[in-house]
């Protein structure tokens, strides 16, 4: 995995290309707004969550008014195109989940990605991004196929808030197909990638220049400051700030893939779980009515165990790894070592922290503070494409090109996690469907419900799962956060952040991570061997946590 297809830097007609691409987003996005859609989307968002409401807490459905247009205009105000759903049957449907079997263009996907790269005959064909995404639509159309063709019960649809799509009479039926596919794109994957590929494209042009001398301490330093660097601009902007110096420093050495391994179980999961702007799966909670400082009490769970991980890097790379690095090598370290200096942090560092504000702020489903009005629908993802944007124009281009930036990461990501959202959907829907079925009822068993799967799939709808399986039984509960027990968020919010450290793919940048490491030459281990290191390391450290601090 490179971050262009031999390793190079994009080149300055690439980096316009981008721009012009992003312009034009925007541009449409503009247009669509005189003509009123995201407007639409949102007051129809409005009207199926208020129903939604109405149905919790009345054994009848009340009439709701047509928010989707102002009842001073409603004949020439657009409406925002959706299927033929039912809004107010969600409470009142029975939803059969699909066939079991259908989890299996996810397991494709999954098992793509653990061996491809290990078959010699397939490694070098799976090392371009197009033949990722090829297999990515591939997988993700058999899944639609499967609701297009063979699926006959309803749907609950998630976009636009929550609903019901009926089957057609007859196949095919093409109203479920495009409720799971808004589910997958529009209401997971968009949000996603959008905030992954601003936080990694801003970060990019921040550069912390230096060769430090690559010492024990110095690494774990680096992954100090990534933990808690981490819960405020993200594990994805906290790794893609760090990765690159961290890189630089040890590149007089030839052991380093652990490092980055811990890096990646510290930097790119466990440091992000004290805010909602640290991970995804804490982000959805917030959106849920989860208080914004909750998650301040999960600061036990983030002490012990980043400072375990520490602890165990210090010692493996002090009494292990670095004893057998040449000495050679060790003195061309010590030569090389210069002080660290700070390049693009103005322009950046700032873009940063107003994309920051823009996650928090930007929710069409709450009221923007201090007013009445809800944000317009995909205004919070133009707003971060537009911020990317100035950091492409405005941004000093000396820094990306001394960072060797590129987008050969985010695509990757981007290509895997398309077939990863579509394929998972037949998964999600089986597990919210038996979930409450499962006896899971302790924290503890939360812990590793949500944990385990985290680990294969993306942490953030995980958590969704098992926050509304936890939901179903918290009524007796004498502490509630958002409907939810204490105890049992406590669970769910630690197994969805921590173990999505256990596999690649259960977070965006341990994949970006990854990718970088390898195109500056570092060989990275395997999907398998990646999980060695997660089993034999992380994996005890989460067992004495869930004992001492659940």
């Amino acid at each position: 995995m490179t971050e262009t297809h031999h390793g190079q830097p994009e080149t300055a007609s690439s980096q316009w290309q981008v721009l012009v691409a992003l312009l034009i987003v925007i541009v449409a996005y503009l247009v669509s707004a005189a003509l009123g859609w995201p407007q639409a989307g949102t007051r129809n968002m409005l009207a199926a969550e208020h129903n939604a409401a109405q149905d919790a807490n009345h054994d009848h459905v009340e009439p709701v008014q047509d928010v989707t247009k102002p009842a001073n205009d409603a004949a020439t105000e657009p409406a925002w195109p959706t299927t033929n759903h039912e809004p107010n049957a969600a409470a009142h449907t029975t939803l059969e989940p699909p066939a079991l079997w259908m989890v299996a263009p996810f397991v494709l996907i999954l098992g793509a990605i653990a061996v491809f790269p290990l078959v010699p005959v397939i490694s070098h064909w799976w090392e371009s991004n197009l033949h990722r995404f090829e297999v990515a639509v591939l997988l993700g159309t058999l899944t639609l196929a499967y609701y297009l063709l063979l699926h006959t019960h309803p749907v609950e649809r998630h976009f636009l808030g929550h609903g019901i799509t009926e089957p057609a009479a007859g196949s095919p039926s093409f109203g479920l197909t495009w409720t799971v596919f808004q589910n997958a794109i529009f209401s997971e994957y968009v949000p996603f990638i959008v905030l992954l590929f601003s936080l990694y494209t801003i970060s990019g042009g921040i550069r912390i220049e230096g060769d430090l001398r690559a010492h024990p301490f110095v690494n774990a330093s680096f992954l100090a400051i990534g933990a808690v660097l981490a819960s405020f601009i993200g594990t994805t902007g906290a790794a893609m700030l760090l990765v690159r110096p961290l890189l630089e420093t040890n590149r007089e050495r030839r052991h380093v893939a652990h490092t980055l391994v811990f890096f990646i179980f510290v930097v790119c999961n466990c440091g992000g779980c004290l805010t909602p702007l640290g991970d995804p799966p804490l982000f959805l909670g917030y959106l849920q009515g989860v208080p914004f400082l909750w998650t301040l009490k999960l600061w036990p769970q983030w002490l012990l165990v980043n400072g375990l991980l520490i602890a165990v890097y210090l010692m493996w790379d002090h009494f292990y790894a670095y004893p057998r690095e040449t000495l050679s090598d060790i003195a061309r370290d010590e030569r090389m070592a210069g002080k660290l200096q700070f390049s693009g942090v103005v322009v950046n560092g700032t873009l940063l922290a107003v994309l920051i504000l823009s996650v928090a702020l930007l929710d069409p489903s709450k009221v923007f503070p201090g007013t009445d009005w809800h944000p317009w629908l995909f205004l919070r993802e133009v707003v971060q494409l537009g911020l990317v944007a100035i950091s492409l124009l405005v941004g000093p281009a000396a820094v990306r090109i001394a960072n060797r930036f590129s987008y050969g990461a985010i695509i990757e990501v981007a290509a895997l996690f398309l077939g990863i959202f579509l394929c998972m959907q037949p998964a999600l829907q089986i597990l919210d469907a038996r979930g409450a079925r499962l006896g899971i009822d302790t924290p503890r068993e939360f812990f590793w419900a949500s944990g385990t799967l985290s680990s294969v799939l993306d942490n953030a709808p995980t958590y969704l799962v098992f926050f509304e399986t936890a939901k179903a039984i918290s009524a007796d509960a004498s502490v509630q956060v958002a409907g939810v027990a204490e105890e049992f968020l406590l669970g769910i919010s630690f197994g969805a952040v921590f173990m999505g450290a256990m596999t690649y793919i259960g977070n965006g940048p341990n994949f970006m991570v990854k990718a970088i490491a390898e195109s500056s030459g570092v060989r990275m281990p395997g999907f398998f061997g990646y999980v060695v290191y997660s089993v034999l390391v992380l994996l005890p450290i989460l067992v004495l946590a869930t004992f001492v601090c659940l």
